[in-house]
């Protein structure tokens, strides 16, 4: 058993170590290797007032051959550096946007090169049997009449309320143009921080209970790992705000002036995930000293106990240490009655002392 709790704590720890190291390590001078996927799954949305048609496609090639009127969502699921390349060439990408899409850890952000209008920002996903922060990096490209997202995993896609959108006549995404379906996307990544954040509060709750009821030498390594993923946290959704200010910024034509209050709407979420990171950063910080309050308060505890018992033992120590003189005049040394006389004497005086500790209010 103690063989097993101590390997434990070794993976525990071993773990710890790789998250720290992922978190923290990341240096954008030296290009990460993408694990590129077996599939590309490439979805095209052709929607206007009247119809909405969607159609899959296993290449760019079939894409590009097909004709579609009106406005155009197209959406690759799995980043693969040949399907990102055919693409950029057919749309007249920019190969600074593209060496962005294949990148990975980018750091939130706006472009707008060749006439179009590229955002880079990370969807969240809070992994609730690690209890850590997953990250998805999602790039967008908003076009005249067009929109091209691109997305690492298909498994856990926040877009398919949008989708359901589309499907339905009467919708805004229907009655409007491409930059309001840029809008949707972006502001569904945005209250995607909200849910993930929900969870992570709730981990936090528990995390408090347990220090404040029963706190245990794992708790200190409970409290960094949280710690760690509101780095993860923070690191991606405070840039969305400068990210959500540049676009209002804009003089891009391709947004138009009736799609910006709907922007000015995100930004004023991203505010809120903000204040609410910076709030459970604090609440961390707090844990962490109410924790270390809690176990000095033991420790006061198990020392406080311990002088007390040292206190009451101190009479019994005295009259055995006298008595266990060798002196030979030492008084009721020689009597039938002594050793019991000398036993009531320890018993008594401790007694004596837990009242008067008791009356103090000492323990």
């Amino acid at each position: 058993m103690a063989y097993s709790s101590k390997y434990l704590s070794r993976l525990v720890s071993k773990q710890h170590k790789l998250r720290t190291k992922k978190v923290l390590h990341i240096n954008p001078t030296v290009a990460p290797l993408r694990t590129e996927p077996d599939e590309v799954r490439i979805s095209r949305y052709e929607y206007d007032e009247d119809h909405c048609h969607n159609q899959i496609f296993g290449n760019v090639k079939s894409l590009v051959k097909v004709p579609a009127n009106g406005i155009k969502w197209i959406n690759v699921d799995g980043i693969k550096k040949e399907v990102v390349e055919e693409i950029a060439k057919h749309f007249d990408i920019h190969p600074l946007i593209t060496e962005d899409i294949l990148s990975v850890g980018q750091r939130p952000k706006m472009d707008e090169l060749n006439h179009l209008l590229f955002c880079i920002l990370n969807m969240l996903n809070f992994n609730e049997a690690l209890c850590t922060v997953e990250t998805e990096q999602i790039s967008i490209i908003l076009g005249k009449d067009f929109v091209i997202s691109f997305q690492e995993d298909a498994s856990r896609d926040a877009f398919n309320p949008l989708r359901e959108k589309l499907n339905q006549p009467a919708s805004k995404v229907r009655l409007n143009k491409a930059d309001f379906l840029f809008y949707l996307m972006m502001d569904a990544v945005v209250d995607r921080y909200f849910v993930v954040m929900d969870q992570l509060g709730s981990h936090i709750e528990n995390l408090e209970d347990d220090i404040v009821h029963n706190p245990n030498k794992r708790t200190l390594a409970r409290i960094n790992a949280v710690r760690k993923e509101l780095i993860v946290l923070k690191r991606n959704v405070f840039p969305v705000r400068e990210l959500i200010s540049g676009i209002l910024k804009s003089e891009s034509t391709l947004i138009e002036e009736r799609t910006e209050k709907y922007f000015k709407d995100i930004y004023d979420h991203i505010l809120q995930a903000n204040d609410l990171a910076e709030n459970y950063h604090d609440m961390m910080m707090n844990l962490q000293d109410l924790y270390m309050s809690n176990v000095n308060l033991k420790q006061n505890e198990v020392m406080k106990l311990m002088a007390i018992v040292t206190c009451l033992l101190a009479p019994a120590t005295v009259i055995s240490g006298i008595f266990g003189m060798n002196f030979n005049l030492i008084p009721l040394l020689h009597s039938q009655w002594g050793f019991f006389i000398s036993v009531s004497i320890m018993l008594i005086i401790p007694l004596f002392m837990i009242i008067i500790f008791k009356r103090r209010g000492w323990f």
